[in-house]
Protein backbone atom coordinates (compact mmCIF):
# COMPACT_ATOMS: atom_id res chain seq x y z
CA UNK A 1 0.00 0.00 0.00
CA UNK A 2 1.11 3.53 -0.78
CA UNK A 3 -0.42 5.83 1.80
CA UNK A 4 -0.06 9.58 1.26
CA UNK A 5 -0.99 12.37 3.64
CA UNK A 6 -4.44 13.78 2.90
CA UNK A 7 -5.03 16.19 5.80
CA UNK A 8 -4.72 16.75 9.52
CA UNK A 9 -7.27 14.89 11.63
CA UNK A 10 -8.17 18.24 13.22
CA UNK A 11 -9.26 19.51 9.77
CA UNK A 12 -12.23 17.11 9.76
CA UNK A 13 -15.57 18.36 11.06
CA UNK A 14 -18.17 15.89 12.32
CA UNK A 15 -20.93 16.92 9.89
CA UNK A 16 -19.04 17.62 6.67
CA UNK A 17 -16.59 16.04 4.28
CA UNK A 18 -13.29 17.62 3.31
CA UNK A 19 -12.32 17.64 -0.35
CA UNK A 20 -8.62 16.91 -0.92
CA UNK A 21 -6.47 15.79 -3.82
CA UNK A 22 -4.16 12.84 -3.16
CA UNK A 23 -1.71 12.01 -5.95
CA UNK A 24 -4.06 13.54 -8.53
CA UNK A 25 -7.21 11.77 -7.24
CA UNK A 26 -10.01 13.88 -5.78
CA UNK A 27 -11.05 12.35 -2.46
CA UNK A 28 -13.70 13.24 0.11
CA UNK A 29 -12.45 12.53 3.63
CA UNK A 30 -15.06 12.33 6.38
CA UNK A 31 -15.23 11.57 10.06
CA UNK A 32 -18.08 9.59 11.59
CA UNK A 33 -17.62 9.23 15.33
CA UNK A 34 -14.09 7.94 15.83
CA UNK A 35 -13.85 6.49 12.32
CA UNK A 36 -12.37 8.24 9.28
CA UNK A 37 -13.37 7.38 5.72
CA UNK A 38 -12.12 8.32 2.25
CA UNK A 39 -14.29 8.03 -0.85
CA UNK A 40 -14.08 9.20 -4.42
CA UNK A 41 -15.11 12.86 -4.45
CA UNK A 42 -17.57 12.57 -7.33
CA UNK A 43 -21.21 11.53 -7.34
CA UNK A 44 -21.74 8.55 -9.64
CA UNK A 45 -25.00 10.09 -10.91
CA UNK A 46 -23.78 13.60 -11.76
CA UNK A 47 -20.45 15.41 -11.89
CA UNK A 48 -20.82 16.88 -8.39
CA UNK A 49 -18.25 16.83 -5.59
CA UNK A 50 -19.50 14.73 -2.66
CA UNK A 51 -17.31 16.78 -0.32
CA UNK A 52 -19.79 19.63 -0.80
CA UNK A 53 -22.59 17.52 0.71
CA UNK A 54 -23.67 16.82 4.26
CA UNK A 55 -22.32 13.89 6.26
CA UNK A 56 -24.57 12.11 8.75
CA UNK A 57 -23.10 12.99 12.11
CA UNK A 58 -25.19 11.02 14.56
CA UNK A 59 -23.34 8.23 16.35
CA UNK A 60 -25.09 5.05 15.29
CA UNK A 61 -26.49 6.96 12.29
CA UNK A 62 -26.43 5.88 8.70
CA UNK A 63 -22.76 6.84 8.03
CA UNK A 64 -23.43 8.51 4.68
CA UNK A 65 -22.56 11.58 2.65
CA UNK A 66 -25.24 13.31 0.61
CA UNK A 67 -24.86 14.67 -2.91
CA UNK A 68 -26.25 18.18 -2.53
CA UNK A 69 -27.55 18.39 -6.10
CA UNK A 70 -30.03 15.51 -6.29
CA UNK A 71 -30.02 14.10 -2.75
CA UNK A 72 -28.40 10.71 -3.36
CA UNK A 73 -26.62 9.40 -0.26
CA UNK A 74 -23.51 7.20 -0.34
CA UNK A 75 -22.43 4.85 2.45
CA UNK A 76 -18.99 6.00 3.60
CA UNK A 77 -17.98 2.40 4.41
CA UNK A 78 -18.98 0.75 1.14
CA UNK A 79 -19.40 3.57 -1.39
CA UNK A 80 -22.84 2.17 -2.30
CA UNK A 81 -25.70 4.59 -2.92
CA UNK A 82 -28.46 4.29 -0.34
CA UNK A 83 -31.05 6.19 -2.37
CA UNK A 84 -31.93 7.34 -5.86
CA UNK A 85 -31.14 8.80 -8.28
CA UNK A 86 -27.61 7.33 -8.00
CA UNK A 87 -27.41 3.59 -8.66
CA UNK A 88 -23.64 3.02 -9.02
CA UNK A 89 -21.16 2.99 -6.10
CA UNK A 90 -18.15 5.27 -5.77
CA UNK A 91 -14.66 4.07 -4.86
CA UNK A 92 -13.68 3.80 -1.20
CA UNK A 93 -10.04 4.01 -0.15
CA UNK A 94 -8.00 2.63 2.77
CA UNK A 95 -7.32 5.19 5.52
CA UNK A 96 -4.61 5.26 8.17
CA UNK A 97 -4.63 7.84 10.99
CA UNK A 98 -1.11 8.41 12.29
CA UNK A 99 -0.11 10.18 15.48
CA UNK A 100 2.60 12.83 15.33
CA UNK A 101 5.21 13.43 18.06
CA UNK A 102 3.52 16.75 18.94
CA UNK A 103 0.24 15.01 19.85
CA UNK A 104 -1.62 15.86 16.63
CA UNK A 105 -2.67 13.27 14.06
CA UNK A 106 -2.66 13.14 10.27
CA UNK A 107 -4.93 11.23 7.88
CA UNK A 108 -3.24 9.15 5.19
CA UNK A 109 -5.09 7.64 2.21
CA UNK A 110 -4.03 4.93 -0.25
CA UNK A 111 -5.56 5.78 -3.63
CA UNK A 112 -3.72 2.96 -5.41
CA UNK A 113 -6.15 0.39 -4.04
CA UNK A 114 -9.86 0.48 -3.25
CA UNK A 115 -11.73 -1.25 -0.46
CA UNK A 116 -14.79 -2.00 -2.59
CA UNK A 117 -13.21 -2.88 -5.97
CA UNK A 118 -14.68 0.17 -7.74
CA UNK A 119 -12.30 1.87 -10.16
CA UNK A 120 -12.32 5.65 -9.66
CA UNK A 121 -13.56 7.70 -12.63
Amino acid sequence: MAFERACALADLREDEALGVTVAGQDVAVARHGEEVFAIEDMCSHAAVALSEGEVSSEIGGDCTVECWLHGSRFDLRTGKPTGLPATEPVATFPVDVRANPDGTSDVFVDIQSTLNGVTPA
